[in-house]
């Protein structure tokens, strides 16, 4: 018996580890490597991104206690090599080095450029097909007062394709004499060269069809530190008999020959000549922050999603993010909306809401998201069962082994008390009888009856 709850115990342990060991493969998405103290954290895959635009290499490092971070390099060379050479650098952290390639000059920076949060991320402007590649990463610095180096194994891998991205023309409801503004924004929201925006036009049916308005150069606008957004605008006074049904194309010409473009047609509606009461359309222009925006508190990750329309496009921005150095936001562009979305790790739940503020050139709207907590109510239980199952099996095994102790303490005893026990009136008659030495009374008696 105490064998069979031993083995079962095992077996239970065994199968609860495995369980585990599953749940953590299945839930990482990103890939960690170590060698001794020093170790990298890079995207798991394939990294794609499009020609003219850009793209960011998420990484992050540890080292030695005894090492000291002054400079990061990053290398482009084939996979074929075990270590890339000192002539393949596209960035060094030290801007005075010469060993970076011409044509990575001025594209490649760091999104945090403060070495004490080991983040090695980089984000690689004006992209060219060329740049698909295996890319690996270096630091230098002082080990135990000495200068050293270390070469971190694992590579980060980009391909890069053709660009399919086009540019968002937004328009407003024409009405023929009344002033309009089209909008034309480029794709992508990179902090390279600022791209060219053209606008050009074609009446309907090849006619040609002369637009005489206003036509502002590119606006950048500075959404963070690394991404910033291009537009263009016409503005112009249509007109139903010379627009109505013209094509209007916005183009944007990138570095190195890449071009996109998106073509709209004008519909115009003629005034009112009657004079009767016309029933108008209702068209969203100063920012407006939607009710599916909301925010969520899961395993202590912070995740907010506000969504905003407005035109021109509103600019979203969070507060909260003043006081965190250590976040991710992810900002995607419709044709009338904005939606971003800010990701952190936060220690307590003490604040209940996180404000949004979404702001343009028409105004500015501020909302206060309701976090909601998940971590509790879901994972709580789950922690406690887990907890009560480490338990257990401990707790039936020593409460097996203090039975069996008790029984073979009982077993000894009640042995050494039965050797010990005084033998009672029948047993003294009985071992007089079995007496060996006869006494002369007894010889005399049995003479006798002879």
């Amino acid at each position: 018996m105490f064998v069979l709850i031993w083995a079962t115990l095992l077996l239970f342990v065994r199968g609860s580890n495995a369980d585990t060991d599953m749940n953590f493969r299945t839930s990482v998405e990103e890939r960690r490597a170590c060698q001794g103290d020093y170790c990298i954290t890079l995207n798991e895959g394939e990294i794609t991104a499009e020609a003219g635009l850009c793209v960011v290499i998420p990484c992050s490092f540890t080292t030695s206690y005894w090492f000291t971070t002054q400079h990061m390099i990053w290398f482009k060379c084939e996979p074929s090599k075990q270590r890339c050479d000192d002539s393949e650098v596209i960035f060094h952290s030290n801007q005075s080095s010469r060993k970076v390639q011409s044509g990575f000059k001025g594209r490649v920076s760091l999104l945090k450029p403060d070495l004490v949060q080991k983040n090695c991320s980089i984000i690689i402007n004006d992209l060219t097909e060329s740049d698909s590649g295996s890319y690996q990463f270096r630091i230098k610095g002082l080990n135990y007062g000495r200068t050293d180096g270390f070469t971190f194994p694992i590579r980060a891998t980009v391909s890069v394709k053709g660009l399919i991205q086009k540019p968002t023309v937004t328009i407003l409801p024409l009405t023929e004499g009344q002033q309009t503004t089209l909008t034309c924004t480029a794709p992508g929201l990179c902090s390279g060269s600022v791209p060219e925006i053209t606008w050009m036009w074609r009446g309907a049916g090849e006619i040609d069809s002369h637009i005489t308005g206003n036509i502002t150069a590119v606006k950048t606008e500075y959404l963070t530190a690394v991404t910033l957004r291009h537009s263009s605008t016409l503005t112009f006074n249509p007109s139903a008999t010379q627009h109505h049904g013209t094509e209007v194309t916005c183009k944007v010409s990138f570095t190195n020959s890449i071009t996109t473009e998106e073509t709209v047609t004008l519909n115009v509606t003629s005034g009112n000549p009657t004079g009767e009461k016309m029933t108008a359309c209702v068209f969203t222009v100063f920012p407006k922050i939607l009710k599916s925006s909301a925010c969520e508190v899961q395993s202590k990750v912070l995740t907010c999603v506000c969504i905003s329309e407005g035109f021109p496009l509103p600019t979203i921005k969070w507060p909260l993010l003043k006081s965190h150095t250590d976040f991710s936001v992810t900002t995607t562009v419709s044709k009338l909306t904005v939606n971003s979305t800010v990701t952190l790790t936060v220690k307590d739940h003490s604040s209940t809401a996180v404000e949004c503020v979404s702001s343009s050139v028409m105004g500015e709207e501020r909302e206060n998201l309701t976090i909601i907590i998940t971590s509790e109510r879901e994972e709580g239980p789950v922690q406690q069962c887990e907890s009560y199952s480490a338990v257990l099996p401990w707790v039936v095994a020593a409460v097996s082994l203090i039975v069996n102790v008790i029984c073979i303490i009982c077993l000894i005893f009640l042995w050494n008390t039965r050797k010990k026990v005084k033998p009672n009136q029948e047993d003294r008659t009985y071992m007089s009888l079995q007496k060996t030495d006869v006494s002369p009374e007894y010889e005399v008696i049995s003479q006798r009856l002879n």
